[in-house]
């Protein structure tokens, strides 16, 4: 069965039901549920829906969001986060993803609130912390924490924690059953460090996930969307999809894409075109 997974993200306007039918038409292996289509129907129905179209579900997005300072930020996301990984065990996926989150007072895609804390080492110190807080839970229900490096241009507000290197470094303390990570070609492409990053990440057995879309110019007003269909930017598919090969991966290669146009066009017609440039652009490389 192809390996090919259609990332929920990337037919935004879809419910689970409308992605899963439209990712079993069009030849995909798997999907990716975000949790907003999940907790729309309940996990346990999720799992059937998933399932009945015949497709496994290679990861669940996201958790994460472990940055807060105070007393009552870290119950919320600890609770959040535990949630999570019972979602993920009920609708039948071992990798949970996390976006670790900004700075503590930054806006998404904003200016900075009067009481941003602007301190990185500080910031990623709660973020190592919370995971240490949460990879027991998870292990109890066969999930794995698994991390995604943001590019730095979502360092303020989304996510500290920017390379693939830094990821891994966050998961050392931990067995690679408990916390991996996920190469995604968007957020990682520029990376001078990342053939060696993807090869560290292979031999302690992390990639628990390879995710693409491309970079596309212009960026869009907010930058979270400027994702690109395979083909359509900058990324060289052929020399990351060839590393994360070589470092041992054989799971499910979801994609995720943001993009106003997209999400504009029909369910169906950007399934289509999402495994057309998967087989064109990835698969030859596997």
């Amino acid at each position: 069965m192809s390996r090919a997974s259609l990332n929920t993200a990337t037919v935004k306007h879809a419910t689970l039901a409308e992605a899963c039918e439209a990712a079993a038409n069009a030849g995909f292996g798997a999907v990716g549920p975000w949790r907003d289509v999940v907790q729309a129907v309940g996990a346990p129905q999720a799992a059937r829906i998933i399932a009945d179209a015949g497709l496994r579900a290679s990861s669940l997005c996201r958790g994460g969001f472990l940055t807060a300072a105070d007393d009552a930020g870290i119950r919320a996301a600890l609770d959040d986060n535990k949630q999570a990984i019972e979602e993920a065990a009920t609708i039948g996926t071992s990798e949970l993803v996390f976006v670790v989150g900004g700075l503590v007072g930054s806006t998404p895609g904003g200016a900075p609130t009067s009481g941003v804390d602007r301190d990185l080492v500080a910031t990623r110190g709660r973020v190592a912390d919370r995971i240490a807080d949460l990879v027991p839970f998870a292990a109890e229900h066969g999930v794995r924490i698994v991390l995604e490096p943001l590019h730095p241009i979502f360092a303020a507000d989304r996510a500290v924690i920017s390379t693939l290197a830094q990821a891994l470094d966050l998961a050392a303390p931990f067995a690679a059953s408990e916390v991996g990570v996920v190469v995604d070609t968007y957020h990682v492409w520029w990376d001078p460090a990342l053939q060696r990053s993807i090869a560290r990440a292979g031999r302690e057995d992390r990639i628990a996930s390879y995710q693409v879309c491309d970079w596309a110019l212009p960026l869009a007003a907010e930058p979270l969307n400027s994702r690109g269909h395979v083909g359509d930017g900058y990324i060289d598919f052929a020399t990351i999809t060839g590393w994360v090969r070589d470092a041992g991966y054989v799971g499910d290669i979801e994609t995720e894409i943001f993009n106003e146009q997209i999400w504009a066009e029909p369910t169906s017609k950007t399934a289509e075109t999402v495994l057309s440039r998967y087989d064109q652009h990835v698969a030859p490389h596997l």
